[in-house]
């Protein structure tokens, strides 16, 4: 059963905010667990196919880090991101800040972003809306755009 009812949507609230909204028919807890557990997260947080997360590691509480790799299987080039949890409030709210790690693909994002991730659930819906705030300056923000 498809638990997703319907494609993300994307907003752009200002020159340095992201945000995207999902809606699945499964419990907060379990949406929650999907977004916290390195296993589960190494399941759905891929980019296109060819690429792997040989490396997910999450220490979910405040003050706690985390670290995401990416690989690409067919040349071997990497790229992540890292921060620190700000705020853990199981199973409603994530705070966290998030800097990239340009591995062997380059690029530049500027100076990492605060994300922000929400659970709310109501008539056995969970919606997660994940916001990304850059620093100052829109560089951070382009990577958005041109997705």
């Amino acid at each position: 059963m498809d638990t997703m009812l319907k494609k993300a949507e994307v907003s752009l609230p200002s020159d340095r905010e992201v945000k995207v909204t999902r809606h699945f028919r499964a419990p907060r807890e379990l949406v929650y667990s999907a977004d916290t557990t390195p296993e589960l997260v190494q399941r759905w947080l891929l980019g296109p196919p060819g690429w792997t997360m040989p490396v997910c590691e999450m220490d979910v509480r405040v003050g706690g880090k985390y670290r995401w790799r990416w690989r690409n299987n067919e040349d071997g080039k990497e790229f992540g991101f890292h921060g620190l949890f700000q705020e853990v409030s199981a199973p409603r709210k994530i705070v966290h800040t998030e800097y990239y790690d340009p591995g062997d693909v380059g690029g530049e994002m500027g100076d990492g972003a605060l994300t922000t991730v929400e659970f709310t659930q109501k008539g056995g819906v969970t919606t997660l809306t994940h916001s990304w705030t850059s620093a100052p300056g829109k560089l951070a923000m382009r990577r958005w755009q041109r997705a």
